[in-house]
């Protein structure tokens, strides 16, 4: 299968990339960082130059190819929220999307599928009722992005591309995600939930995303939302003792909403909110996830 990337250097990109060179795929990866690109890791893997944002020369390479999975955007947590770092992650995953069903429309042959990031972040905070993809859109800035995230993927339904909507939770795994910043206090005996930690925590383990997506492209019947998430949700509170017992530390300490809040302001959210985000559809269609307990991820990542 030749699959074209765009957001390969990241944290998700980078274990996806991999895991589909494992599996003999072509893979063309669409960056604009050249240098951050590992040519030697196969003799399956070229990249293009692209900029996010407009159509170019790269736009070829989707001509004849199988499948796109576009995973482009501005880190939600990499800085705090102002006007204008929200306008960025809005943007950036807006006109990259836009950008990608638009060299989509114009190739005379065009991919089976597209499978386009997104969050559970789209229903905003939901305190305890089971979330499933058939839920609604909250309320927030993420909300908000998601659902325009979204609508630019869609657009590619009316050229017969079968579009997958990965609404991803908490990805865990070494190297990056949340459990970079998490860790530390651990390590230092002052680690705890954020707020209450009574909100949900739609956690779920690095190999299973790619594992995910890797089915998504498979699998002919799935399309639409999909919520990317563990089948087990667990409350703040019971992930940050989990990670307190596998790392050997106490869990003790909470973080008061107000410190979190004048901390990092409107992004504050992202910790104090949550939801208890099901799979439904991948499970109904049959995906094994292989890591579905917390505990068993956890120490896959934990070096203690």
């Amino acid at each position: 299968m030749k699959v074209i990337l765009s957001g390969g250097t990241g944290f998700i990109g980078r274990a996806l990339c991999k895991r589909l060179l494992q599996d003999q795929h072509e893979v063309v990866l669409l960056t604009r960082n050249p240098g951050a690109v590992t040519s030697s890791l196969s003799d399956k893997l070229s990249f293009r130059l692209w900029d996010a944002q407009t159509l170019g020369p790269w736009r070829e390479s989707i001509e004849g190819a199988d499948a796109v999975v576009n995973l482009a955007g501005e880190p939600v947590t990499a800085k705090r929220w102002t006007q204008a770092q929200k306008e960025r992650i809005m943007a950036s995953r807006v006109q990259a999307t836009r950008a990608m069903v638009g060299a989509i429309a114009k190739a005379d042959r065009k991919p089976l599928v597209l499978v386009n990031a997104s969050a559970v972040g789209y229903y905003g905070h939901v305190m305890e009722e089971t979330v499933t993809e058939e839920a609604a859109k909250g309320k927030g800035f993420l909300a908000d992005v998601c659902e325009a995230w979204e609508g630019e993927a869609r657009k590619a339904e009316s050229f017969g591309v079968r579009v997958v909507l990965l609404r991803t939770g908490v990805v865990l795994g070494e190297q990056g995600g949340v459990l970079e910043k998490i860790i530390p206090p651990f390590r230092y005996f002052v680690g705890g939930p954020a707020g209450s930690g009574k909100q949900w925590f739609p956690w779920i383990h690095l190999e299973d995303v790619t594992g995910s997506i890797v089915f998504a492209l498979h699998d002919r019947n799935l399309c639409g939302p999909v919520n990317v998430t563990s089948p087990n949700p667990v409350r703040m509170k019971a992930f940050c003792e989990q990670l307190g017992a596998v790392m050997h530390r106490p869990a003790w300490i909470p973080v008061p909403a107000m410190v979190l809040r004048i901390l990092y302001g409107e992004m504050a959210d992202v910790l104090l909110g949550g939801q208890r985000a099901i799979p439904q559809k991948l499970k109904a269609a049959g995906h094994p996830f292989r890591y579905p307990d917390l505990a068993a991820a956890l120490l896959t990542m934990i070096k203690e």
